[in-house]
């Protein structure tokens, strides 16, 4: 644990720590990727769902991906947010490395402090180390407000040019990210290119003159109200398998061609008709990644389909990173059996 004084804001963008973190009631806690655990991650040995949990806080799978290239991945910065914005709750903060994206400066300065903000610009082969803010719904809120979501000055988009990776190995296509959007958060251009963060401080970065660019070369599209679950694609290992007896309950969303994959863990035999999968070491878990569109209005369903013994997280792919929903069991094992091959199906 360290409290915000060892990250101070100023100047901008601030200090950023090292590592994935939570950050709650001025102190952060260090976060450490595990495959095994509920979330995929720990905070010292707890599951962060626990961890959350504990305080009463939405637990990851109900949180929403945010980049954050600038001042929002300094805690001092997260318990500014909390102070004069109202910010609630702890923070989620996971390092990402990003490519064909980077974070540039502004062609403005800002009102507060007169100092240059950061804008996220197109960078083809460019890698840089950013975060991604798991925000919850109120947090998101927060950040609106921050960013001058509502005044015009950046606008909330799902962010389609390059590539952001978490240090778990996930990738978040379609990562949420707010873009400059007034023609003072254009990126500025000297000598006829942008000025990236990285290269240059805030101190000269003030003192920078040039134009505002056109545009920031970003492919994205912009969010109308509040976003919808991330991401659009389920893995699924039982009864919703194509052809399996509830497929249909799915397929109807169908956004593209279900394909094959297996993912770490354990497929157990419930002996009541349908498997669990465990987070835990075995000999894996083969089942089908399903592309969907909507699924806002999907996954409740869904839910309430599989019951309250089965908990909807997030998982990896493992190779290519790819992100899907999926349902992990929370109950008792007693009395199941490992399969090994996967679930066979009904019966004919």
């Amino acid at each position: 644990m360290w409290a915000d004084a060892a990250y101070p804001a100023a100047p901008y963008p601030g200090e950023v720590p090292p590592t994935s973190y939570v950050h709650d009631d001025g102190a952060g806690y260090v976060l450490a990727a595990d495959g095994t655990t509920r979330s995929g991650w720990r905070a010292g040995r707890t599951d962060l769902d626990d961890w959350l949990g504990v305080r009463g806080a939405p637990r990851l799978a109900e949180r929403f991906p945010v980049l954050a290239y600038g001042s929002n991945r300094n805690p001092s910065k997260i318990s500014w947010l909390r102070a004069e914005l109202g910010l609630r709750g702890p923070v989620v903060v996971l390092r990402a490395r990003t490519e064909g994206v980077a974070a540039v400066w502004a062609h403005g300065l800002r009102v507060v402090d007169d100092q240059r903000p950061a804008v996220l610009a197109a960078a083809p082969r460019v890698r840089e180390e950013h975060s991604v803010w798991f925000a919850t719904a109120q947090q998101l809120d927060v950040l609106d407000v921050c960013e001058g979501r509502a005044s015009g000055r950046y606008r909330l988009a799902h962010l389609h040019t390059g590539t952001v990776t978490t240090e778990d190995g996930a990738v978040i296509d379609g990562v949420l990210a707010y873009l400059g959007d007034a023609g003072i958060r254009r990126p500025l251009l000297v000598d006829g290119a942008p000025v990236r963060c990285a290269d240059v401080g805030q101190s000269a970065a003030r003192a920078l003159g040039g134009d505002p660019a056109p545009g920031d070369g970003l492919a994205a599209t912009t969010v109308e109200g509040r976003p919808g679950p991330w991401p659009p694609r389920l893995f699924v290992y039982g009864s919703l398998q194509p052809g399996e007896r509830a497929w249909n309950r799915l397929s109807p969303a169908l956004d593209g061609r279900p394909r094959r994959a297996e993912l770490p863990g354990t497929l157990l035999d419930t002996g009541y008709g349908y498997p669990a999968m465990l987070r835990l070491p075995g000999p894996g878990v083969p089942g089908w990644v399903v592309p969907v569109r909507e699924p806002a209005a999907l996954l409740p369903a869904l839910d309430a389909y599989e019951g309250p013994q089965y908990a909807r997280v997030r998982v990896g792919v493992p190779g290519t990173g790819e992100m899907c929903w999926s349902y992990v069991w929370t109950a008792g094992t007693a009395g199941f059996r490992v399969l090994d091959g996967g679930w066979p199906g009904d019966p004919p």
